[in-house]
């Protein structure tokens, strides 16, 4: 079952996007560097088509799931059988027949997961899973079906896995006035290590300015007023564009600007004095660039009970350890098949009752009891 860090049980774990010829990726991952490292971005917002079988790869901080190997795409491959593989982070579907046919779906995307009745040309009238996505304002829906007979695991896994990566939103999306400071202090996510707490942190969006206090954590920044709790922010890494010490009108400031899709809020704090704030400048840059390296998206899964592999179930080719034993005189019989040095010709042949049937003479040393105890 898995469990995931928005925690839900399904399978056997613990948990704590291309069409066709054609191929279509709907929010496929949400890395803030791609693979190419720093500077490059993912794209979670992009619609493309003949889709690159290494822009299926998993990229940083993106790890499988589950991988199911007989599933059809019955809405837009109805009849042709593929895998379908859960990440963290999407569900990607590849053609057995050709790996150019494939779909990426990033659960950003995601609208609703549901269960009900459709028809597969491999399986018939059956259970599938339908995933209703939204992308630029338009909408898609997908179909998927398990071509394996009685099994739950298509439906379990993506629901729980799609459950916890909706609960687990403050590890990737920017937070405002929410509930995440209790009595002066940051209430923390799971693997969240808090790893400074400032305190005289000016927050500079009125033009008074409100007196506050940052938390720093492997994860995010974190500011709240400290005469107002719900007056607070929470960035995370991952919607972190630019960390910069610029001049304002309340003088040198520390300027932390967020990436488009989360608003492309420009948040400035002033720290004195200056030397302070030159550290705190440095110390969430390095921390930054740490999680860019290897990025935490709030999902985890550990195995509980898994079932046991193909290779596990084999059991090795043994010997029969058997001894053939003969009984008394069973086996003197074969004598009597074999060439008589002394016969010269056939015997006269002679009727045997219990046969039936005329049959050459026996020698005197054996019987047809004796013949018919070999078989």
């Amino acid at each position: 079952m898995c469990v995931c860090s928005g925690s839900v049980t399904w399978w056997k774990y613990s948990i704590s996007r291309s069409w066709g010829c054609r191929s279509l990726m709907l929010d496929p991952a949400c890395s803030p560097m791609g693979k190419g490292g720093k500077g490059k971005r993912c794209n979670r917002s992009i619609l493309h088509s003949h889709f690159a079988n290494s822009t299926l790869e998993l990229r940083r901080g993106e790890f499988r799931i589950d991988r199911l190997n007989s599933v059809e795409d019955t809405k837009g491959n109805n009849g042709d059988r593929g895998e379908l593989i859960v990440t963290n982070l999407r569900l990607i579907w590849l053609c057995h027949k050709s790996k150019k046919t494939n779909l990426s779906i990033g659960y950003n995307c995601v609208i609703s997961i549901n269960i009900r009745t459709t028809d597969s040309r491999l399986k018939g009238k059956t259970q599938a899973l339908f995933v209703l996505t939204k992308f630029n304002g338009s909408r898609f829906e997908f179909v998927f079906t398990n071509l394996v007979k009685n099994s739950p695991r298509l439906f379990t896994t993506v629901q729980a896995v799609f459950r916890a990566y909706d609960t687990s939103k403050l590890y990737r999306d920017l937070k405002l006035r929410g509930a995440i400071i209790k009595e002066k202090q940051l209430v923390m996510l799971p693997k969240e290590q808090t790893y400074n707490k400032v305190n005289g942190v000016w927050n500079l969006s009125a033009d008074q300015g409100n007196l506050g206090t940052f938390f720093i954590t492997n994860i995010r920044l974190v500011w709240h007023a400290n005469l107002a709790e719900n007056f607070n922010v929470s960035i995370p890494y991952l919607q972190l564009k630019s960390v910069k010490i610029r001049e304002s009108k309340f003088g040198a400031a520390l300027v932390l600007e967020t990436t488009p899709r989360c608003g492309g809020y420009i948040l400035g704090f002033r720290l004195d004095p200056a030397e302070r704030m030159q550290e705190v400048f440095k110390e969430i840059s390095s921390l930054h660039q740490v999680y860019s390296m290897n990025p935490m998206f709030g999902i985890d899964f550990s195995v509980e009970e898994k079932p046991p592999s193909l290779h596990e179930l084999k059991v090795p080719r043994k010997m029969d350890d058997v001894e053939i034993v003969d009984e008394e005189d069973a086996g003197d019989a074969f004598a009597a098949y074999y060439a008589d040095e002394s016969k010269t010709g056939d015997r006269e042949p002679v009727f045997h009752e219990g046969l039936g049937l005329c049959i050459e003479q026996l020698r005197d040393d054996y019987s047809v009891d004796q013949l018919w105890s070999v078989l």
